[in-house]
This record gives structure tokens, C-alpha cells and sequence, in this order.
């Protein structure tokens, strides 16, 4: 019973990875060979949202220390008193000379469910003891502590497993008040690319573990982040019910007034909205096979066209100010699609779904779609648009039913068959009947908002 539960979370969440795969990084690479993928994951509940809210703001308990380990995504610690972090141990420290020695060890990832990632995340200590190291560094403001590690690079996990569980986590915990945020594992890059993000939650200069080596005090500490679910933000578990509108206000005052980009456009009599087309050209997989033609048939509709395909260096101030100003967003399922946080909302977003991937995009984009208020649809592949028909035959089980085999969870070799090895040629004229449809609604969207 043990194994079986084992095999259902895992696969689960590489599921994930193999789906948002567009921009995934070396480091992730090592993990494709080892997943499957799940029918469903249990979302975190009303009741258990209630529990762990009525035991963050409850009076402090005796011991020093207290850790909540009943969530199937995360585990979250608290240090209810002054504390010590040693970074170069990643070890927190406090002192109680009456009681036993204690000692916590937490991952504070929020993908608790997936085994095989979380052996990958470094260890925190939190330690209750009659000696603390001495301080270097006073802070007048609690700290929060999460890891930069695990899937981070791929642009979809960067927020589904960071910045919507740190703000959900902000405004659980800290709703009024001012917090250190520590990060542990991040990558050299990290800082720097989200460095706007950040200052969204906090004014203090961000603690990384990778490369402080000195010992910082806080009045109080919080280890880990919440999560509510993939890439859900569920008002009725947040003290003050933010939503993802007020998510979306975040990055709006991050990246709007960074950066300005520069769309040209013909000078017609009437204005044309503009699409965004999020290209996979150049990744593995889910590709558009006749691209080109695509693009003329958008641009015959009436539309003004921008090809997106973002790299791990493109500036989020540039992704931001292209999809802030279009009306239209389209592309084939992929960690691209993340973008569609910039949108505006009442623009467009149209998701291509390939065949066997029809679970994962409206948990994964559907769901950020309806938070963001956008007009949304999802063009699903048939089987003659798949490339999968070529190879394995359009009568074939994978290509005709493939949630049939989710009965039985997906092992990784089909997996790679749904995720790395299937390109799509649309349909041209199918196709165009949700471009006209996307049109009108652009339009109508474009003549209010501009």
C-alpha cells in the first residue's frame, strides 16, 4: 500500500515537469527518465487550510519550535522567539536553557509529494538548545525562509513551486507586516532575474544561503511556503482573500514601469489587436509544423502578429510589456505559457492542447486564466493533427484514447511519447474558426482597454 501511494504522488509532479519542459535547464534533465504521471492530485482542503491558519496565529506554544507536517505539498515551521541563523551551516538557533534540546530538519519546498525531487532539496536545521551562536546582523523583521532549488529555471515551476505559493505564504502569515526573506539554493541568476519580483514582498535585501557566511538575528522565523495547489490561489484559505487579480497587481508594479518595448505596426486607417504567438520552434517537442502558414492566417483574420519565444535571458520587463500590450495570446502547451500572468484581463488566451495532455492544461493554465478573468479556450488536437498518427498509427490506443491509460497512472516511456515526441500540424480550417472568434472578442477588448 506504501509503494502504490509512493508511485501516485511521484508521478504526479514529473508529470508537471515534462509538460512545462520549454524552458527547462540541465539541471532538471537527470529527472525525466524517472516519472510517470497521475489521473489527480489531491488539492489542499478548506478544513486543512482552517487547521494550519488557526495554528500560525494562535498563541505562541510552550516549545520554541513548531512544525506542521500534515499537508501533502509542504511542511512549514515556525520559530515562536529570537533566532540565530548560522548561514554557513543553514542552521537557525534558539536558545531555552529550562527545556530538553530540540532539533527540526525541514525541506522547504512545496513539492512534498514528489520523493524524488525533494531528495534533491537541501536540508534546514532548526535547533533549540542552552548556547546560540553569537550575531553579526540585527533585523528588526521576521524572517521567511524558502528554497530557490529543485525545479527552478523552468519558467512555470519558477511560479507554481515560488512566487504564487510565496504569496500565498506573505499573506497567510505576514498579511500586515513587514519579513526577511532567505533563500536557500538559488542559483546565481536568480536574484538578479526576479530581482523586481521580490521587492514586491519585502524592502529588506534578500539573505541568500549560497553565498552569506555570516549570522543573522530575527525576532521570529517561518520556514517553508504554502501551497494551495498547481497554480491555484484560493481566496478562502488567504486571511485577507487576495486573488490572483491582486497577484497580477504584483507583477504589474514590478515589471510595468522597467522596461518598454517598442511594436511596430503598419499604419492602417483602423487598428488592428495584436497577438502573440508563443512559438516552441526551437524545443523538444509540441512544436507547430506549419508555423508559417499559421502566421498568415492569423495575420488574413485581421490580426497585427508578434512571434514570443522566450529564453531563460529575456528580460521578464520585455515579456511583460509585450503581453501587457497585446489582446491576443496563442500557443501549444508549454512552460511559455506561464506568460499568460501578463495579460491584461478580458484579453485573449487561446491554449493548444496536444493529444494526452488535456488534464495538465486546465490545471496548469486554464485555472490562471480563470483567476486573471481572460476570455479563454482551448483548441484540442485531433488525431489527425498530432505527428503521433505517423508513428504509431491513428487507430492505435496512445493516439485514439489516450486517458484510457490513466486508469493505471502513465509510466515514462509514454510520457515521452505525449510530451517529447508529438508535433502538431493544425488544422487550417478548423483552426480558423477559433481565430474569428478569438478576433471579435480582441477587438471588442481593444476598442475598451486600448
Amino acid at each position: 500500500m506504501k509503494t502504490k501511494k509512493r508511485v501516485l504522488i511521484t508521478v504526479a509532479s514529473l508529470g508537471l515537469f515534462f509538460i512545462a519542459f520549454q524552458i527547462s535547464g540541465s539541471s532538471t534533465s537527470r529527472f525525466l527518465n524517472n516519472a510517470a504521471f497521475p489521473a489527480k492530485i489531491r488539492e489542499t482542503t478548506r478544513e486543512e487550510s482552517k487547521l494550519i491558519s488557526e495554528q500560525i496565529f494562535t498563541d505562541l506554544p510552550e516549545s520554541p519550535i513548531v512544525c506542521d507536517r500534515t499537508s501533502i505539498r509542504y511542511d512549514l515551521c515556525s520559530i515562536n522567539g529570537p533566532t540565530v541563523l548560522d548561514s554557513a551551516t543553514s542552521t537557525f538557533f534558539t536558545m531555552n536553557s529550562t527545556g530538553p534540546p530540540l532539533m527540526e530538519i525541514i525541506r522547504p519546498y512545496p513539492r512534498k509529494f514528489e520523493d524524488l525531487i525533494m531528495a534533491h532539496i537541501k536540508n534546514l536545521t532548526l535547533t533549540v538548545g542552552p548556547r546560540i551562536p553569537s550575531c553579526r546582523v540585527q533585523h528588526d523583521a521576521p524572517a521567511l525562509v524558502f528554497t530557490a532549488g529543485g525545479y527552478t529555471g523552468n519558467f512555470w515551476h519558477d511560479f507554481n513551486d515560488g512566487f504564487v505559493p510565496l504569496f500565498i505564504t506573505a499573506n497567510t502569515i505576514f498579511p500586515d507586516q513587514d519579513f526577511v526573506i532567505v533563500v536557500s539554493e538559488a542559483p546565481k541568476w536568480w536574484p538578479s532575474k526576479y530581482a523586481d519580483l521580490l521587492r514586491t514582498f519585502t524592502n529588506h535585501p534578500i539573505i541568500n544561503l549560497g553565498s552569506d557566511t555570516t549570522t543573522h538575528c530575527f525576532p521570529s522565523a517561518k520556514i517553508g511556503l504554502i501551497s494551495h495547489g498547481f497554480m491555484i490561489i484560493n481566496q478562502t484559505m488567504i486571511p485577507n482573500s487576495k486573488t490572483y487579480l491582486n497577484f497580477r497587481g504584483l507583477l504589474s508594479k514590478a515589471f510595468s514601469q522597467q522596461a518598454q518595448v517598442q511594436i511596430i505596426t503598419p499604419k492602417l486607417t483602423k487598428p488592428r489587436p495584436l497577438l502573440v504567438l508563443a512559438s516552441r520552434r526551437h524545443a523538444t517537442g509540441r512544436s507547430i509544423m506549419n508555423q508559417a502558414q499559421v502566421i498568415r492566417l492569423i495575420k488574413k483574420v485581421g490580426f497585427d502578429v508578434v512571434v514570443f519565444e522566450p529564453k531563460t535571458k529575456t528580460p521578464l520587463q520585455e515579456s511583460y510589456a509585450l503581453l501587457n500590450s497585446s489582446h491576443a495570446f496563442v500557443g501549444v502547451h508549454g512552460a511559455a505559457l506561464t506568460h499568460s500572468l501578463f495579460l491584461r484581463p478580458g484579453a485573449v488566451f487561446v491554449q493548444v492542447v496536444p493529444i494526452g495532455i488535456g488534464w495538465a492544461a486546465e490545471a496548469f493554465f486554464g485555472r490562471v486564466a480563470m483567476g486573471l478573468n481572460l476570455e479563454y479556450f482551448e483548441y484540442k488536437i485531433e488525431v489527425e493533427e498530432s505527428t503521433l498518427k505517423d508513428k504509431y498509427g491513428k487507430d492505435s490506443l496512445l493516439v485514439r484514447d489516450p486517458f484510457a491509460l490513466l486508469k493505471t497512472g502513465w509510466p515514462p516511456e509514454v510520457m515521452d511519447i505525449y510530451l517529447k515526441e508529438q508535433n502538431v500540424k493544425l488544422d487550417l480550417v478548423r483552426f480558423k474558426r477559433y481565430l474569428k472568434k478569438t478576433f471579435k472578442k480582441a477587438t471588442r477588448f481593444m476598442e475598451n482597454n486600448g
